[in-house]
């Protein structure tokens, strides 16, 4: 079987370009065999080599990855691993108590393997910051969100803070914030870094990662898997994909999915001058108190001090966004940057770029035995790093016959709905993101 198209990633990695180069690992341009292939070398790929690495020390695994390591959407992402509830189809990220209290067991199962990694192969502590975010409030809606979802919280006995606007001032510098909500579990990540430094240290004389080795045609033949890249093939028993939206591409999953791209724009680093200026503390995130609103990171770090400001949401189902929505959209990063920093008017965007993320209707995985040793680790319903996370480790478990919890959760839920018939699923998805970003207001 022929793989439909190969993944489409508009503008840069902003989190891989401003670090320091790195040498590539080497293209696949032999025909090899192994015990497992995982396809994809993000933050479910990476996730699931490492568990199959522990719990098959003896095993040969090798991993396939499209672009370079940290260019598709594990580089492109905002950075947030986030512990609590955080659907972003809902009006304040929270759903039912029951549901919401596996989902933060799931999440923070993954954080805690995520840490475990960190840990044990010393990666840098830049890469992942254990400080907690906020939810943002630029307006009397968006502290409604947020007074709803405190109250929910504490229906489900999670600490959290509430900020009035001058502390959000002493955090941010700026006066934009009416208000925030402070959540203490939420990771901060330099996800290039991460993403770069799991690629440095997992590699052994059992597991090898290839870059720049798109996977052009799966098929199974005489009991195993092959998997033909333009320069080899590899051929191995069982198979993860890990390649989220691009699992349609594989022919899993037509018409299940929703396919998203959102966007980010990155300043150039700032002076001391503008720091001075900014004031606040030198790092800080901020989700918006309205999921279609704006999200803003304030870095620093071996990339420099730096904003980043990510919104605008477009239904994508080609997985290519025109040129025409880019210069729109990043016209909307320029304004809502100038509103809120007014003190930076010197400032101008260095990156810009897109990433692609992938929904289903009913906000569950793509996620099980696809086919006979094939497994599915895709869907991360807009939380990419601790999905992604969950999801590899979980799709190793399966793929060894283990049994547990997470399993059987992942297992339980239903298939991701079908989507409608054309024109109508274009059609509602993008009259469902325009007026949400129209009634998001100050909160965009």
């Amino acid at each position: 079987m022929k793989v439909k198209a190969l993944p489409h990633n508009p503008g840069p990695a902003a989190w891989n370009a401003i670090l320091p180069k790195q040498d590539s690992l080497h293209s696949l341009s032999a025909q090899e065999t192994a015990d497992w292939l995982v396809i994809g070398a993000g933050f479910a790929g990476l996730s699931a080599a490492r568990r199959l690495q522990i719990e098959a020390p003896n095993d040969r695994i090798i991993i396939l990855e499209a672009k370079g390591l940290a260019e598709g959407p594990a580089g492109r992402n905002s950075g947030f691993m986030i512990d609590l509830p955080h659907d972003l189809t809902s009006d304040d990220y929270g759903g039912q108590i029951d549901k919401d209290r596996i989902t933060i067991a799931q999440n923070r199962l993954a954080i805690d393997f995520a840490r475990d990694m960190v840990e044990t192969l010393h990666l840098p502590s830049e890469a992942f910051r254990e400080v907690g975010k906020i939810n943002a409030a630029a307006s009397e809606k968006g502290l409604k969100h947020n007074g709803e979802y405190a109250a929910h919280l504490n229906n489900l006995g999670e600490p959290h803070a509430v900020l009035d606007a001058q502390e959000m001032q002493e955090i941010t510098g700026i006066s934009y914030y009416q208000g925030g909500l402070f959540t203490p579990g939420a990771v901060m990540l330099q996800p290039a870094l991460y993403i770069r430094s799991l690629g440095a240290k997992l590699p052994s004389n059992r597991l090898r990662i290839y870059e720049n080795s798109p996977v052009v045609a799966l098929q199974r033949k005489d009991g195993l898997w092959q998997a033909k890249t333009p320069k080899g093939s590899i051929r191995a028993p069982k198979v993860i994909l890990a390649v989220n939206g691009h699992v349609e591409n594989f022919g899993q999953f037509s018409r299940q999915l929703v396919h998203v791209f959102t966007y980010a724009s990155m300043t150039r680093a700032l002076s001391s001058e503008d720091c001075a200026k900014l004031g606040g503390h030198p790092d800080w995130g901020l989700t918006p108190a309205d999921p279609l609103g704006t999200t803003v990171r304030r870095i620093s770090g071996d990339g420099g001090d730096r904003i980043i400001v990510r919104n605008r949401f477009t239904y994508e189902p080609s997985m290519m966004p025109s040129a025409r929505v880019q210069k729109s959209v990043y016209r909307t990063h320029i304004q809502s940057f100038a509103a809120r920093f007014p003190m930076l008017k010197s400032v101008a965007m260095e990156y810009q770029w897109g990433g692609h993320l992938t929904l289903s209707l009913n906000n569950v995985a793509a996620f099980g035995e696809v086919e006979d040793g094939l497994f599915s680790a895709c869907c991360q319903n807009g939380l990419g790093t601790v999905k992604g996370t969950l999801h590899g480790l979980a799709a190793a478990d399966l793929a060894m016959g283990r049994d547990n919890d997470l399993i059987r959760q992942l297992q339980s839920a239903p298939a991701p709905k079908h989507l409608p018939p054309e024109p109508i699923a274009t059609l509602g998805a993008a009259l469902r993101l325009c007026w949400g970003e129209l009634r998001a207001g100050k909160e965009l």
